[in-house]
């Protein structure tokens, strides 16, 4: 008997594609390219399941014409903002995601960024790599100090917490807004506010962690980040979409905001150039969840829910 044929749209680490192997007829990219939408129909003929991951922008046009043999999408990220769900649905096509497993290493990065972006790491940097490092000073690259700072996360999901967590381990003061009040259990005496016109003015520092959707596009642009403290120091790990460039841009050039942190961009890898401008920024290119054991997590729960929808069961993480 023939095993099932799945796309795979991205390089996936040597486990996962080593376990999709036992019971699939897989195929695989092994040059990493990043496909046309032409070359994802052309690869999706008679595939059962294609694994994207975000960087394939499965729109509606695109949902409509994959083959009627594509029965599920079983993405390789958390987030989904990359998938037209209601066009796959009107395909009659399963979407999953795969929730839980990054956390740990997205807040990493988003307290690596926090750090970073507080304590001027570009410049240091810079300085040490290119010999213009004069002497120690006394007020030499005065940065900002991130403990028993007010420390503001908007959207208090899995990794908002994890980041409030580690953010206590620097004595930080936790004020978030999400959507609806955490337990007490789970707030962990962090200051709920019922809207981001409480919040901001709380946030010496703020990271985000909300999805993107039609609410939170652009919800940091000029008006919200007037709201913040002179000199705060935002950090972005969630998604380029969420920010309003030009008004970021403008604020960090003024000196309204102390300094960013970003690891997600509108139009990555195609970022705005200001960015890379500016002194004040500390940028890495998408790797919050690029440690080895959480893209293996990631892939072994893509493959968990495509082996349930091959054998008729649901999903674990069905979206629809």
């Amino acid at each position: 008997m023939s095993k099932p044929t799945v796309f795979v749209t991205r390089k996936l680490p040597d486990d996962v594609e080593a376990r999709l192997s036992q019971n699939y007829d897989v195929r695989l990219n092994t040059s990493d390219k990043i496909y046309t939408q032409d070359e994802i129909l052309k690869l999706s003929q008679g595939a059962v399941a294609i694994i994207p991951c975000h960087t394939e922008k499965m729109d509606a046009a695109l949902i409509q014409q994959l083959p009627d043999s594509v029965k599920a999408l079983c993405c390789f990220s958390v987030g989904y903002d990359h998938i037209d769900i209601q066009a796959a649905k009107a395909k009659g096509i399963q979407v999953t995601n795969t929730p839980n497993v990054l956390n740990d290493a997205t807040a990493e990065i988003a307290m690596l960024l926090l750090l970073g972006a507080a304590r001027r790491e570009y410049e240091g940097e810079t300085q040490i790599r290119t010999d213009s490092w004069a002497d120690w000073g006394a007020t030499f690259q005065l940065g900002k100090q991130v403990s028993g700072g007010k420390l503001g996360i908007l959207g208090m999901g899995r990794v908002g917490q994890i980041m409030a967590r580690r953010a206590r381990g620097f004595d930080m003061e936790i004020h978030y807004y999400n959507r609806s009040r955490l337990t007490p259990d789970l707030e962990m005496g962090a200051t709920y506010h019922d809207n981001i016109e409480s919040l901001f003015p709380h946030c010496d520092f703020l990271s985000i962690h909300c999805p993107a959707t039609p609410d939170t596009h652009h919800i940091i642009n000029k008006e919200s980040i007037a709201l913040l403290p002179d000199n705060a120091v935002l950090v972005n790990t969630a998604r380029g979409a969420v920010i309003n460039d030009d008004d970021l841009i403008s604020a960090l050039k003024s000196g309204k905001l102390f300094s960013a942190g970003l690891d997600v961009f509108n139009d990555e890898p195609n970022i705005d150039p200001r960015y890379k401008q500016l002194e004040n920024t500390f940028l890495l290119p998408h790797i919050g969840s690029a440690t080895l054991k959480t893209r293996n997590e990631m892939g072994f729960r893509a493959i968990d829910n495509l082996d349930a929808i091959i054998a008729n069961k649901p999903p674990k993480d069905k979206l629809v």
